[in-house]
């Protein structure tokens, strides 16, 4: 099939290459924090992919030399305590991106560069395959911005385990890309430059692998966290309306932005 490809200047990009389906978020300005929008977008787009006989794998990748640095700020310091459901729309959102690369039967290979923050993190971790390289930077850093962190906690426990979820989770630092192959966060770290090509070729080769095999086996690792997975879903959008309501996250956002801009 040849290459298509979509709005090259819009904050999502996608297109087909030979079998592979290739997703990008183009924020570079942004480090390519992502808003409820792009999400929306990035979650049309690989759901599509996922239903297209035609792509027999997914690559996620960013532009600008980052993979994602999480939620934009600018939009969620905005949110007002007393709408009780925008926060609830709000995680609505990371479900919706979340579900569709979780539900994805194709396998999902994430080509980390630079930075992979907040629920940019949390979105590397759901896909099947991730390679980074020794400067990559990955990490849950949501509670120094006043956010709760919910849905990241559920991401790392199967990776992590107790200890270092809660290290992650409370500490909000960032471990390199050597680290995160220690870890189980990467599972490739090769030359900074190769970092797409690495996860087009580990793409290349699960999209001949045989497909049902494949379809079924990521079936049931799915369905192995799917209980956790939906309390978790639930419980956030109770403690995000809480947490929105109290005005400490958009105080603390407010606070991080301004000191970003000095």
């Amino acid at each position: 099939m040849a290459t298509e490809i979509f709005d090259s200047n819009a904050p999502v990009q996608c297109e087909i290459d030979g079998q592979i389906g290739v997703v990008r978020l183009n924020r570079p300005t942004k480090l390519n924090a992502w808003d409820m929008s792009m999400r929306a977008e990035l979650t049309e787009r690989i759901t599509g992919l996922a239903q297209d006989d035609a792509c027999k794998a997914i690559v996620l990748a960013g532009t600008g030399g980052n993979f994602c640095a999480g939620q934009d700020l600018n939009e969620t310091a905005a949110f007002a305590p007393d709408d009780p459901g925008v926060a609830e729309d709000w995680i609505a959102s990371f479900d919706a991106i979340y579900a569709a690369t979780r539900n994805s039967p194709k396998p999902v290979v994430a080509a980390v560069e630079g930075v992979a923050a907040g629920s940019g993190f949390q979105w590397v971790l759901l896909a099947d395959i991730r390679v980074g390289h020794a400067a990559t930077r990955m990490g849950q850093p949501e509670v120094l911005s006043g956010i709760p962190s919910i849905t990241g906690v559920w991401a790392m426990w199967s990776v992590l385990g107790r200890a270092k979820v809660t290290e992650f989770a409370l500490s909000g630092r960032l471990v390199n890309g050597e680290e995160a192959l220690r870890l189980g966060l990467l599972n490739y770290v090769v030359e900074e430059g190769q970092v797409f090509e690495k996860a087009m070729s580990e793409a290349r080769r699960l999209a001949d692998l045989p497909g049902v095999a494949v379809r079924t086996t990521k079936d049931w690792i799915r369905r192995i966290e799917e209980a956790a997975y939906q309390e978790a879903v639930t419980w956030a959008k109770q403690v995000h309306r809480e947490s929105n309501a109290s005005g400490e996250p958009q105080q603390e956002m407010r606070r991080f932005l301004d000191g970003a801009r000095r």
